[in-house]
């Protein structure tokens, strides 16, 4: 067999690779990328003082992530369009230019609103960034290259939400919450000169702009901004009992329902939903979006728990999250030698499946359960996502024609990053549902007509006498408060270990999905 391979090997010419130029641009596509979906998890760790040095409340703050993502989702699909209409290369200069100028500019704001409008300019920005990369590899990279160019891009995906908090908590604690809004620059600034220099220039078509889809983009602006808003802002006001979140939530369906009707029915949509009836891409899209489910939700629980549980800093929770990140430097270069060897199938396979194990890996969570117990299972997890974004890509466009390259693209990375902010929401709904259930059942056993309920509250009432409260009464009204904290904070971290417990099982949807593609053509041979 070895002769016979070596005899091919020498008979059939090798297909000519990408140029140092075509690299370049690859490369300088993915600096936007990734600091693109970094940018998404940068201000998670640094909420409370960011809310802290503009004067907002805790409930007000979270519109600072909301405002981004809005932006950065709505854009997404939009991309292929405008790329078009104004060329692949000013579209795309122009705003590897405007990313690090609003990021800049979230520095130096000093109220909400302000704040808001930036980070939703960045996200806009931002989010052209993310598609046009991925664009760059399955159209300048041949076929038995992309798998390295899709690998670099899983880079991007996975790497990049995990290291987000890392950094953005180094530099909270040590330089203030207004430096890392100046960490886009200097990667930025590269970027624009590689792209200026490599990217061919090519005339704008405004005459497209007549024959835009703009009742799509209309519909699909609003309604994804609103259902955006919905997530974000659900949990917090109680969902439907909120009329704010009601009168959006009918909005949203309203809008979406349209843009559904609108783009299946013109004859030039803006976004290729046909394309999902193919049994790959179709197939391969469900499973990016539970993977962008489980891929910032993790990063969205973990975080949480360590702050509310732990009471861990900005800079704590960081190097806990960390370890998520750093081993996918060295394992995600190797997941195309990987795919030369196996079918991209089993290899997507296995990692979602390492990924879901690392999730139930933590499902037994306890008091004592803090950042050296999550380095195991963060090792576990950095070694599931390595191996995810490149295969379940590979499979989502390997039979994908170059024309619906930039459609499949965008709505593709849509379709992730929407998974993650449902998965956000849907995670913080759990945690908050079954964090009341857990205190119910608990609450139902730690009754004063129990004698041991009784034994510890004298305990407690000892110690707080022997700890400079005099008044008996007083000292046991301190007791009952600490008991019912002791209680809330077993029934959270109960709620905690449901959340990654819904992770996992939602990853193995996701594992089992993959396994009903066709064989793609994402590396090996059949990439030849």
């Amino acid at each position: 067999m070895s002769t016979i391979a070596a005899t091919s090997a020498t008979a059939v010419p090798q297909p000519a690779g990408a140029s140092l130029r075509d690299w370049i641009a690859v490369l300088a596509g993915m600096i936007g990328a990734f600091m693109a979906i970094l940018n998404i998890q940068i201000t998670n760790a640094s909420l409370l003082d960011i809310e802290g040095g503009i004067g907002t409340g805790v409930d007000n703050g979270a519109w600072i992530s909301t405002s981004y993502l809005i932006g950065e989702i709505v854009v997404i699909p939009l991309t292929a369009y405008f790329s078009t209409v104004f060329s692949f290369r000013r579209y795309m200069l122009v705003n590897a230019v405007l990313f690090p100028l609003f990021s800049i500019a979230c520095a130096f704001t000093h109220d909400l609103g302000s704040m808001i409008a930036m980070r939703g300019l960045q996200g806009f920005a931002g989010g052209i960034l993310i598609p046009m990369a991925f664009t760059m590899v399955l159209t300048k990279l041949p076929k038995f290259q992309q798998p390295t160019g899709l690998a670099i891009f899983a880079l991007s995906v996975t790497f990049a939400p995990a290291i987000g908090p890392t950094i953005g908590g180094y530099l909270t604690e040590n330089y203030g919450w207004q430096t890392i809004f100046f960490i886009n620059a200097f990667p930025s600034a590269i970027m624009v000169v590689a792209l200026a220099a490599t990217l061919e220039k090519q005339p704008m078509r405004l005459s497209l702009l007549k024959e835009g889809d703009w009742a799509g983009i209309i519909t699909m602006a609003i309604g994804l901004a609103a259902f955006q808003t919905v997530l974000e802002e659900g949990n917090k006001d109680d969902w439907f009992s909120s009329p704010f979140i009601l009168r959006l939530a009918i909005i949203a369906a309203v809008f979406l329902s349209a843009f559904i009707w609108i783009e299946l029915t013109v004859k030039k949509p803006l976004v290729q939903l046909r394309l999902l009836k193919q049994r790959n891409f179709g197939l391969g899209v469900l499973s990016n979006v539970l993977v962008g489910f489980a891929l910032f939700g993790s990063v969205y629980i973990l975080p949480q728990y360590l702050g509310q549980v732990q009471r861990y800093n900005a800079e704590q929770i960081g190097n806990v999250l960390a370890w998520t990140g750093l081993p996918q430097l060295i394992l995600i270069p190797l997941v195309p030698m990987m795919m030369k060897r196996f079918d991209v199938r089993y290899i997507a396979f296995l990692g979602i499946s390492i990924f879901a194990i690392s999730c139930f890996m933590n499902v037994t969570l306890s008091g004592d359960t803090a950042g050296d117990q999550f380095w195991i299972p963060n090792i576990v997890r950095a070694i599931g996502q390595a191996m995810v974004i490149t295969p379940v890509t590979a499979i989502t466009t390997g039979l994908i024609a170059p024309k619906d390259a930039a459609a499949a693209s965008g709505l593709t990375n849509m379709l992730r990053n929407l998974g993650g902010a449902v998965g956000t929401a849907t995670l913080g709904t759990v945690l908050t549902k079954r964090e009341q259930f857990h205190s119910n059942i608990i609450g139902q056993s730690v009754t004063l007509s129990r004698e041991e309920v009784r034994d510890r509250l004298t305990q407690m009432t000892n110690y707080f006498l022997a700890h400079g409260v005099s008044d008996q009464a007083l000292a046991k009204q301190k007791a009952i408060v600490a008991l019912g904290n002791i209680v809330k904070r077993q029934a959270l971290i109960m709620g905690f270990s449901d959340t990654f417990a819904v992770i996992g099982v939602l990853l193995a949807i996701a594992a089992v999905a993959v396994l009903f593609a066709r064989k793609a053509q994402g590396g090996g041979a059949g990439a030849h």
